[in-house]
C-alpha cells in the first residue's frame, strides 16, 4: 500500500516505523529536514521536505497515485487543508487527519465529504482520555482494551505473589471458576512472550493478558491479583485538553481535584467544570500536595505536557502516600524505564493513538486494532466473511484454523453474544473475531486469513 504521512513527530515517526516493517511504500513529509534524515537513516522510506498542505509538496510525495494520506502534523489547520488538497487535486481514496481542537470536532457536518473531506478523524486527546478512564474504572489493570462496542475487554494485569492463580496452571482457572468463561491470550514473563496452554503455570510478576466479556472482567482480575478497591479520590496534574476531558468525565462519579500551573487556564477550567476543585499551583510543590491531603488520594494522574514534571510529580505524590500514580510520558524511551517502580502505570500517547491509525491501514475487514507492548504486539478485531469455499476461517472450528505462529484467537462476538474461544467453537460469517498477535511480522498472514477468496460473490 502506498501511504503518505504528513508530520515526522512522535506519532508520525512511530507510525512510519510500524508501517515500514510491513512492506508498505511509505513517504514522510515534514518541514524539519534533520528529523527526516534521522528517520531515513533508520527506516526504508522516502522523505520530502516541505509544508504538507502545499500542492507541489504533495505532488512531489507521490499523492497522485497514493492509496492513503495520513496527516498528523502538530497543526490542525495544516492537516485539514492537506486532506482538502489531496481530495480536490489528486482524488486520494482515503484521507486520515489528526484534529485536536474541540472547536473543530464539535461542529456537526464540518468534515462531511462535500465540506472538509476527511474520511477518518483522529483525536489523540480523546483516545488517551478514554484509555485513562478505562484504567480508572478497573483498578489494578495495566491496560484495558475494548472490542465489539465494549462487549469484550482485553485486560493486562501483573500477577502478584499470593494471588489465587499464582503457582497454578491455567486449567485450574476454568475448574476454579466454572461459571466465568475467559481465555488467557498471552503472558509476558521477564518481557518475553509466552503463548499459553492449559498446563502453563502462572508465576508472580507475570504480565497476563486475558480476554472476557465485560461483565466478567473484575471476577477474573481477582484471581490474578489482590482486588484493589474502587478509585474514589482522583488528583489530576495538568489542565490541558486531556486533563480537562478526564475531569469532566469523572467529576460526577468521583471526587476530583485538578492542579494547573497557569492562572488564566485555571480561571477557564473553573468556569467549565462543575464539581472539580481547580487548584492553582505546581504539581511538584510538596507543600501544595500536603495541603490537599495527597495521602488520601486513590490515584494521582500526571497529565501535563512536560515529561519531567509528570515523572517528578508522580514520584513525589507516591512517596507522600498516593495509593496509585499514572503518568503520561511523550518520550516513548522513558516508558519502560519508569513503569513498575514508584510509577504504577506509564502511558505513551503515541502508542495509544497508533492503534486508531492502524485500524484503517490493515487489509481485510479490520474494525479495531490496538498496539501493545510498545508496538511489539497487536490485538485485532476482524470480521469474518464468505463461506467454507472462499474463506480460511468461516465454517471451521477454531482448533482447525491454521493460525500464524504466535497468534491466538481470544473471543468471537456474534451479534450481542460473546463466545470465548475454545477449539470446538465454529466461526460463522459476520462474526467479530478478536485475535492477539505477539509477532508483528505475522500481521500480513493474519490479514490474508480474513480476506475473502475469488469464489465469494
Amino acid at each position: 500500500m502506498k501511504i503518505i504521512i504528513l508530520g515526522a513527530g512522535q506519532v508520525g515517526g512511530t507510525l512510519a516505523e510500524h508501517l515500514a516493517r510491513e512492506e508498505n511504500d511509505i513517504t514522510v513529509v515534514d518541514t524539519d529536514g534533520e528529523r527526516l534524515r534521522e528517520l531515513h537513516t533508520r527506516l526504508d522510506i522516502r522523505t520530502v521536505v516541505g509544508p504538507g498542505s502545499y500542492p507541489v509538496v504533495l505532488r512531489q510525495a507521490g499523492c497522485e497515485d497514493a492509496d492513503m494520506l495520513i496527516a498528523v502534523t502538530s497543526a490542525d489547520e495544516v492537516n485539514m487543508i492537506a486532506c482538502q488538497v489531496a481530495h480536490t487535486l489528486f482524488r486520494t481514496p482515503t484521507k486520515i487527519a489528526r484534529v485536536r481542537a474541540t472547536a473543530y470536532l464539535t461542529r456537526k457536518g464540518l468534515f462531511a465529504h462535500e465540506a472538509v473531506p476527511i474520511d477518518v478523524l483522529i483525536s489523540p486527546e480523546q483516545v488517551v482520555t478514554d484509555h485513562i478512564r478505562r484504567l480508572i474504572e478497573h483498578p489494578g489493570a495495566l491496560q484495558v482494551l475494548e472490542f465489539a462496542s465494549g462487549l469484550v475487554q482485553l485486560v493486562a494485569v501483573k500477577a502478584y505473589y499470593g494471588g489465587p492463580l499464582v503457582g497454578q496452571d491455567l486449567g485450574f482457572l476454568r475448574r476454579h471458576m466454572p461459571s466465568v468463561d475467559t481465555r488467557v491470550a498471552a503472558i509476558y514473563r521477564r518481557n518475553r512472550p509466552i503463548i499459553p496452554s492449559g498446563d502453563t503455570v502462572i508465576e508472580a510478576d507475570d504480565e497476563v493478558f486475558f480476554i472476557a466479556a465485560r461483565r466478567d472482567i473484575r471476577a477474573v482480575m481477582s484471581e490474578l491479583r489482590r482486588v484493589d478497591r474502587d478509585f474514589r479520590r482522583v488528583v489530576i496534574a495538568g489542565g490541558g485538553n486531556i486533563g480537562e476531558r478526564l475531569a469532566e468525565h469523572l467529576e460526577h462519579s468521583h471526587q476530583v481535584k485538578l492542579i494547573e500551573h497557569g492562572l488564566e487556564r485555571c480561571t477557564v477550567l473553573s468556569e467549565r467544570l462543575n464539581r472539580t476543585v481547580v487548584l492553582h499551583g505546581s504539581a511538584t510543590n510538596k507543600r501544595l500536595l500536603e495541603e490537599e491531603n495527597i495521602e488520601d488520594c486513590d490515584i494521582f494522574c500526571a497529565l501535563t505536557n512536560d515529561d519531567e514534571v509528570n515523572i517528578m510529580s508522580s514520584m513525589l505524590a507516591k512517596r507522600m502516600g498516593a495509593k496509585k500514580v499514572l503518568t503520561l510520558i511523550n518520550n516513548a524511551a522513558y516508558v519502560d524505564l519508569v513503569q513498575g517502580g514508584e510509577i504504577d502505570i506509564a502511558i505513551s500517547p503515541q502508542q495509544a493513538t497508533i492503534g486508531s491509525l492502524l485500524t484503517h491501514v490493515r487489509r481485510g475487514d479490520i474494525v479495531n486494532v490496538h498496539s501493545l507492548r510498545r508496538g511489539a504486539a497487536e490485538a485485532i478485531e476482524a470480521i469474518a466473511h464468505g463461506d467454507m469455499q472462499s474463506s480460511k476461517v468461516v465454517g471451521r472450528a477454531i482448533g482447525e484454523i491454521d493460525l500464524p505462529r504466535g497468534t491466538t484467537i481470544g473471543a468471537i462476538v456474534r451479534g450481542k453474544e460473546v463466545l470465548i474461544a475454545h477449539d470446538d467453537v465454529v466461526v460463522e460469517s459476520g462474526d467479530h473475531v478478536i485475535l492477539f498477535v505477539i509477532d508483528k511480522r505475522r500481521i500480513r498472514d493474519v490479514e490474508r486469513l480474513f480476506q475473502v477468496g475469488l469464489t465469494f460473490f
